[in-house]
């Protein structure tokens, strides 16, 4: 039970101000004029001034409550390391018996482990939110049992008492880590990519020079130089084929080191061509020619060459050669000499002519079995005598015509094969496709691949691979009909950019592929095949340890599963004779960035509360009570600040003034006064 003297005013305080000082005038006129009653003056304006300020005596009935200790243990993946779990649990169990034996002394204890994805340590956060479920006025100390690597010191909150970490680890302990910078998440092919790796060691390190740095793409067998520590090293790498490319860096584990978990780096590069190189060779002119040209310029990254006949040699008519061009057209140089630089070539109802010699045309069958890529848009001439079938691309065209010519109307239909090849497959709005006027009939070989049919369900495009290289047949020379809108038009910008990049291999367009997509440590695996069924996938894990996973289908030739890793690192899939690399993770998780116990993040707040960094191989430190603004730490010792909170059970108020105490005083000091002053 506490008491004390508060106040209600029955007027604004200035207002009680001035009536005193007017009270005290008052008096000391009295004074100056020497009237006798001068202090009962006083004492009666006293009464009546106090009265308006209505004193009260009281009286609360109070409960203590204890004071609040807040221990927050770090149970991260780097405090799994060594000793350091066992060393925590000790001093935990050890401190909070140590702090139950204070009289009036609360612990909460808050485990943190790791977050959700690669976040590291949120010592602050936890802290912050345990310190909102309590009342800052009765916690009277902060412990932090951790190694002192943390991820979120900005969330620290603003302390009402000292806070102290008690550090594990070792003061001999050193480790060595691998560290990759400036990784691009993309890269040209052909060209080298410049990464800088660096081998640093922490701690109490024994003295290095030099390292053994191995370097896989995709599982291969590693490449392995010397590097030296403490040194940024550039590696100029070139990737191997587009697509993404996993990159794995690994030094040796060194005697004594603390772990070897950062010892490994993964970096996942998309490869990606910087242009796509074309050669255009039209035959007659016709409608479709200048949709080709528009559509292949309407593509920025497409450098296009242009091969066309604008008058064939039947024609006839006088008009000098001088005046027909300004300079010859370099076929020899784009046929013989320069034909290997371009990605893909395009005969658009091309028809042999006398103008490409068939020593040329030979040279684009070797270009084509040597991995170049060759499509046909074919016309009525592909039917004729002078077809380009009837010449050395014979060997490479998917299909034979037959010499006849289909002059009716038809929709293109996309083939059961077609909705299971990735080239056509999940083209949208086949129902409001457009006509198209005209097709050639052909026969298809016996390994091509008919994605598309027309009039009469006759194969319309076949695809086909020749040696190291892709080839590809359009028999309609109608396509551009979809690019005019003709009957609703179609995907003819979809279909011709999925059929050029199925022709440079790209990765994303091969029929049999596994790939898998990563999120975090859970990856989506996909397996794309023309067949009806896959086996299931073997996973094999960075530890070596393997397990089969089914897949499902979710779409014609598609197949998935979801897998969630156990462990961060390179992953292998395999499903028959295909097979992928993929890395889960980071490619440096933050809690193995750095390994070695320090308490330097954590300085500058528990200085701000005069707490301390203490060692736990030094053994759990004595507490002790201090006052708030005393220093809290020493050798051996923390400190708590007791708080002395209570809780209020119920208020008593009793006036001092009470209204007719007030009437009789200050009636007796006035008539008083007056009495005195009358009998002079």
């Amino acid at each position: 039970m506490t008491g004390q003297i508060v106040f209600d005013p029955l007027l604004p305080w200035p207002v009680i101000a001035v009536l005193g000082v007017l009270a005290v005038a008052g008096v000391i006129l009295a004074l100056w004029r020497g009237l006798a009653g001068w202090p009962l003056r006083f004492f009666a304006g006293f009464v009546l001034i106090a009265a308006l300020a209505q004193p009260s005596f009281q009286q609360e009935d109070r409960a203590p409550l204890s004071d609040i200790v807040l221990m927050v243990v770090d149970t991260s993946a780097s405090q799994n390391l060594s000793d350091r779990l066992t060393t925590t649990e000790d001093a935990a169990a050890t401190l909070e018996a140590r702090l139950a034996a204070r009289p009036n002394t609360e612990i909460r204890r808050i485990e943190v482990g790791d977050g959700e994805g690669d976040t590291g340590t949120l010592l602050m956060t936890a802290l912050s939110e345990a310190m909102a479920e309590d009342p800052r006025g009765r916690i009277a100390g902060v412990f932090l049992l951790s190694d002192g690597r943390l991820h979120d010191l900005d969330r620290a909150p603003s302390l009402p008492a000292p806070m102290h970490l008690l550090m594990t680890g070792r003061e001999e302990d050193w480790d060595r880590r691998l560290i990759v910078r400036n990784a691009p998440a993309f890269a040209i092919l052909g060209e080298p990519v410049t990464l800088t790796v660096r081998v640093e060691d922490d701690g109490a390190a024994p003295a290095a020079d030099r390292t053994q740095l191995r370097i896989s793409v995709d599982g291969a067998e590693p490449q392995s130089l010397t590097v030296p520590v403490g040194e940024d090293v550039e590696l100029p790498i070139t990737l191997p084929h587009g697509g993404l490319n996993v990159i794995q860096f690994t030094v040796d584990t060194a005697e004594g080191e603390l772990t070897d978990r950062n010892n490994t780096a993964l970096v996942q590069i998309n490869g990606v061509r910087d242009r796509l190189r074309v050669l255009l060779v039209s035959g007659e002119p016709h409608a479709g020619s200048r949709t080709w040209r528009n559509l292949l310029k309407s593509d920025s990254s497409v450098d296009l060459v242009h091969f066309t006949i604008l008058r064939p040699p039947e024609k006839q008519d006088g008009v000098p050669v001088t005046e027909l061009s300004l300079i010859a057209f370099p076929t020899r140089e784009l046929f013989l000499e320069k034909i290997e630089d371009f990605d893909l070539i395009i005969f658009d109802r091309y028809k042999r002519r006398g103008i490409l010699p068939a020593i040329y045309l030979d040279n684009v069958r070797n270009y084509v079995e040597k991995g170049g890529a060759v499509l046909v848009a074919a016309g009525p001439d592909f039917a004729s005598a002078d077809s380009i079938y009837r010449s050395p691309l014979a060997d490479i065209l998917p299909a034979e015509p037959t010499a006849r010519v289909v002059e009716e109307g038809f929709r293109p239909t996309v083939t059961d094969l077609g909705h299971r090849h990735p080239v056509t497959a999940g083209l949208l709005g086949a129902e409001t496709w457009g006509r198209w006027l005209r097709q050639v009939e052909v026969e298809p070989l016996p390994d091509a691949d008919v994605v598309m049919s027309g009039a009469g369900d006759r194969p319309l495009l076949v695809l086909d691979r020749v040696g190291e290289g892709r080839v590809a047949l359009i028999a309609s020379d109608q396509a551009w009909l979809w690019s005019r809108g003709f009957e609703g038009g179609g995907p003819q910008l979809d279909l011709l950019r999925r059929l050029a990049h199925w022709m440079m291999k790209e990765p994303e367009l091969e029929e049999e592929a596994i790939w898998a997509e990563p999120t975090g440590q859970t990856m989506r695996i996909i397996r794309r095949t023309l067949e009806d069924s896959v086996g299931a996938v073997t996973v094999t894990r960075p530890d070596g340890e393997t397990e089969e996973v089914t897949l499902e289908e979710v779409s014609p030739g598609r197949f998935e599963a979801i897998y969630e890793g156990p462990e961060i690192g390179l992953y292998r899939l395999k499903e028959g004779d295909q097979e992928a690399v993929i890395g889960l993770g980071p490619s440096a998780p933050k809690e193995f960035e750095q390994t070695i116990a320090s308490g330097e993040a954590l300085e500058p707040v528990i200085d701000s509360m005069r707490g301390g960094v203490l060692r736990l191989e030094d053994g759990v430190p004595t507490i002790r009570a201090v006052s708030a603004g005393r220093p809290a730490a020493g050798r051996g010792w923390a400190g708590i600040t007791p708080r002395e909170a209570y809780e209020t059970m119920d208020v008593t108020q009793i006036p001092l003034l009470p209204a007719w105490l007030t009437l009789l005083l200050a009636s007796a000091f006035i008539v008083g006064a007056w009495l005195r002053e009358g009998r002079r």
